[in-house]
């Protein structure tokens, strides 16, 4: 008997006037998943990370995390649940230093419940913890770099202080909303081994990409869309070698 899915989506259905967004769109991931999403522009990635970690509402559709039903909740309460994300413009608190930018997430219900990261405990120093996760995710200590305004950082800097923010509620999955996307080759040399860290830390990762070389280096799934609609998945070579994704990003000439 196969285990359960830690996230299961099934039929999820979207539309913005009269545009379809998202056409009974369904998948399961598996607890240490790492899974690629892929498709041109506009073919509905974000809006399903969107209505999966309740940032909008589906017309039709399941989202069920660990069994439970959580379609229609609000992100707060997903978040709580242990479900995280980033954003593909990126959100820091710009007047606060990084290493402030976790204080919240440390202070929410879920890291309270949990005990803080890395044994910081309910009342321990959540400075403190969270220049320990930024050094975790890249950030040095002793650079200084944690403690510049966000606003400051430099691209590479601020995808990393997503994903840092997303550490601190101690999740289960991560969205991550291209965190490739505007850095350097070097940046991306850097962060897939943050990513593969990640998931021997027993995270599963859902990961919406444009630069798919890199994402097929820490991809064991891939499924791909295309104008609102799933048209493959399985594993990345297979995805990309199918006619139909081929045909999505290249059009039908180009295959």
């Amino acid at each position: 008997m196969s285990a359960q899915p830690v996230l299961s989506v099934q039929g999820i259905t979207k539309s913005f006037g009269g545009l379809k967004a998202l056409m009974d769109v369904s998948f399961d991931i598996n607890e240490g998943d790492v899974f690629g999403i892929i498709g041109p522009n506009g073919s509905g990635k974000t809006t399903l990370i969107n209505c999966i970690t309740g940032f909008i509402r589906t017309e039709a559709g399941k989202v069920r995390f660990k069994g439970k039903d959580i379609t229609g909740w609000q992100p707060h309460k997903i978040a709580d649940m242990g479900i995280a994300r980033t954003f593909q413009i990126m959100r820091p608190y710009h007047s606060l230093p990084a290493y402030k930018n976790l204080i919240i997430p440390l202070w929410s219900p879920r890291a309270r419940k949990t005990g803080g990261w890395r044994g910081g405990g309910k009342h321990g120093d959540r400075d403190t913890v969270a220049v320990d996760i930024l050094e975790e995710i890249g950030f040095e200590r002793d650079s200084r770099v944690p403690y510049k305004l966000a606003s400051t950082l430099p691209t590479g800097y601020q995808k990393r202080l997503e994903l840092a923010r997303c550490m601190a509620l101690r999740p289960e999955i991560i969205f991550c909303d291209e965190v490739f996307s505007g850095l350097s080759m070097s940046e991306i040399a850097g962060m897939v081994p943050l990513i593969e860290k990640m998931k021997m830390e027993g995270i599963t990762l859902i990961m919406v990409e444009h630069r798919l070389r890199e994402l097929f280096k820490v991809a064991n799934r891939v499924m791909a869309l295309n104008f609102g609609e799933k048209i493959t998945e399985g594993e990345p070579l297979d995805v990309i070698e199918d006619k139909r994704v081929r045909e999505a990003y290249l059009g039908s000439e180009g295959v």
